[in-house]
């Protein structure tokens, strides 16, 4: 008998043996529409401490100094912001404000789901967007997802944060080589016009 066929996936950590569970999205996950936390000023600056974000690729716009209107998500409640146009998705762990009405604020339903485990299953649906309309309603909430216990859940969570934060390490270290090596070929090379460096 085929295991994918029983809700039971190839690859699992030891000591998990039980198949998961067919579930919508919409089932898993409330959504909440951005409005009262819409930024009213796009006066950004990094002296200020909320951050504004987007659901697309730039995610963080900048910082302001409203304090009304705060989405407080947290390490232990955090939220997905997902692109309702786009249907790019991020997690959101730490208080914030958007820019755009055009995205859902995705919340689990019930303390048995990990946000983060949702969150990774969200960002590996395969869907490209064919219209300009908005696609958590008309599609994502009714995409069927196979969900595991609780714990299995919150193991598999734990390791995609685990290699997100190497991920993350390892972005800062190539930012900081590339700094180096423009440092070095300004000091190294002469630039247009000129005959030394």
């Amino acid at each position: 008998m085929n295991k994918e066929k029983i809700g039971i996936p190839k690859l699992r950590f030891p000591g998990f043996t039980d198949p998961w569970e067919q579930r919508k999205l919409g089932e898993v996950l409330s959504y909440e529409q951005p409005g009262p936390y819409i930024v009213s000023s796009d006066n950004y600056d990094d002296k200020y401490n909320v951050p504004v974000l987007t659901a697309g690729k730039s995610f963080l716009l900048g910082f302001t100094n409203e304090t009304e209107g705060i989405k407080e998500a947290t390490k232990s409640d955090p939220v997905i912001i997902f692109d309702d146009f786009t249907t790019g998705s991020h997690y959101v762990d730490f208080p914030f404000k958007v820019k755009s009405s055009a995205l859902k604020i995705l919340s689990k339903r019930s303390e048995r789901i990990d946000t983060k485990f949702i969150y990774e299953v969200l960002s590996g649906i395969n869907y490209i967007p064919q219209s300009h309309e908005r696609h958590w309603i008309s599609q994502f909430s009714k995409f069927n997802v196979m969900i595991p216990s609780f714990q299995e859940q919150y193991r598999i969570s734990c390791l995609f944060k685990q290699l997100d934060s190497l991920i993350a390490l390892h972005q800062r270290k190539l930012e900081h080589l590339k700094q180096q090596k423009n440092g070095l070929l300004q000091k190294m090379f002469p630039k247009n016009g000129e005959s030394v460096p």
